[in-house]
């Protein structure tokens, strides 16, 4: 896959949903001249109970989708943009200058995968709605992934991510008495600031960093920053993110 690439799980039609996305194409302007979005959409012939990729199958989807993006590329028929996994299939995506050559490039690609059932489809998305409302994370989302990164690397440097330890974090809000109002509310979460962040040119905002000693597992970090961001937005700020020492 050529790219930059993210990948996170949300709820799509009320199923667990992995999506993987090419970041790239969102900043290197080619949403202008690829106006159609195109779908093979594979059925998968095992999957675990969430409805996704087994071990089993891994290495033979991970060919089908390599072979998809070769012949695109081969024929320069578009941008491979992302891939939903979901109840038993997985969903390649791309984005089309011109659709009428997509059948023929997918039938090729497939017909090295007789053992694979798939459907195939495209359709005007000139405003690339697809990869803005499907593929491309909210903010909350781009936390979580945020987050899941911070432990990886964690991990891979030794830490105990079980082992409490304090665990700083920084919001940002337009004005002063906003912020007064958050450090009350930290504060009766059992938090403790740290300092005030005064408007620069840099940062035009009014910031606080604040802390408390907690767990950075990934589903415990997830729950604390998510509830940072809502209850940073109900003041109506913005969560900053957090970091932390390393624990062996």
């Amino acid at each position: 896959m050529q790219g930059y690439w993210e990948e996170y799980i949300k709820i799509v039609d009320a199923h667990p949903a992995m999506i993987s996305l090419n970041v790239s194409v969102s900043e290197d302007g080619s949403q202008e001249d690829h106006g159609y979005v195109a779908f093979v959409k594979v059925k998968l012939n095992t999957k675990t109970e969430d409805g996704f990729v087994s071990k089993d199958e891994i290495e033979e989807i991970t060919f089908i989708e390599d072979r998809l993006e070769l012949e695109c590329l081969r024929y320069r028929h578009g941008q491979y943009v992302g891939r939903v996994i979901s109840q038993g299939s997985i969903t390649f995506i791309y984005y089309l200058k011109l659709d009428f050559e997509w059948s023929d490039t997918v039938n090729g690609s497939m017909s090295h995968f007789e053992n694979y059932s798939f459907e195939l489809g495209s359709r005007v998305d000139s405003e690339w709605e697809v990869y803005k409302k499907l593929l491309f994370p909210t903010d909350t989302e781009w936390q979580i992934i945020h987050n899941h990164h911070a432990c990886d690397e964690l991990a891979k440097a030794g830490d105990n991510l079980t082992m409490q330890r304090a665990i700083e974090h920084t919001s940002y809000f337009k004005n002063p008495a906003e912020r007064e109002i958050f450090s009350a509310f930290i504060i009766s979460e059992n938090f403790k600031i740290l300092n005030n962040i005064e408007p620069s040119v840099e940062v035009p905002n009014y910031g606080i960093k604040f802390y408390r000693v907690d767990i950075p597992f990934y589903n415990n970090i997830d729950t604390l920053t998510l509830k940072l961001i809502e209850q940073s937005l109900e003041y109506n700020g913005q969560y900053d993110g957090w970091e932390t020492s390393l624990v062996k």
